[in-house]
């Protein structure tokens, strides 16, 4: 598992599954077509995280747009490990926590001694095992490292906020991708 290579130690952590009827290699391809943009909880909910920065002229994730998860490398992830059909591993760094944002683009080769002071990174995984009867089950987990006490007391307020939000966002990916693959 790449993730547990990538970021072995974590903070916070949130899992998400679900068992699709389709082979892996179908479920892969309908999370890596998948349009968050026409997520309607996502895109709510990423639109009210988006709006100060907004406000102030920066540019954030593209909502208004098709936006897969190669839109999301273009919005400050990272793509840190990559098995087409078994797992994809993102990640992200910065003061997630900050109401306008804080993000900081960090290479997939940075990533793993990246530690400034004050920062948290979060690495978000997909992952899918194949079953009996062509069934594929498809997870998702969130890790989030934070580099010292203080991104530890700053995230710990953010994760209380939108800890809730965030689950359904997996959740709504992981339902829509279903459906997508089930086709």
């Amino acid at each position: 598992m790449a993730l547990e290579r990538i970021l072995p130690r974590y903070d916070a952590s949130e899992r998400h599954a679900i068992v699709v009827r389709a082979d892996a290699a179908r479920t892969y391809a309908a999370l890596r077509t998948l349009d968050l943009a026409d997520l309607p909880l996502t895109r709510v909910l990423m639109a009210v995280r988006a709006l100060p920065d907004r406000v102030l002229g920066r540019r954030g994730l593209p909502l208004r747009r098709h936006v897969t998860l190669d839109g999301l490398l273009g919005a400050g992830f990272a793509l840190l490990a990559e098995e087409p059909g078994r797992e994809i591993v993102l990640g992200i760094a910065g003061r997630f926590w900050r109401v306008t944002g804080g993000g900081m683009r960090v290479s997939a080769a940075d990533f793993a001694a990246f530690s400034t002071p004050g920062t948290a990174k979060a690495a978000m995984d997909f992952r899918l095992e194949p079953l009996a009867g062509g069934r594929t089950r498809l997870s998702t987990e969130t890790r989030i490292l934070c580099a010292d006490d203080a991104a530890r007391r700053g995230f710990g307020r953010y994760w209380l906020a939108v800890r809730a939000g965030s689950g359904l966002i997996r959740r709504e990916i992981l339902a829509r991708v279903k459906r997508a693959a089930e086709r």
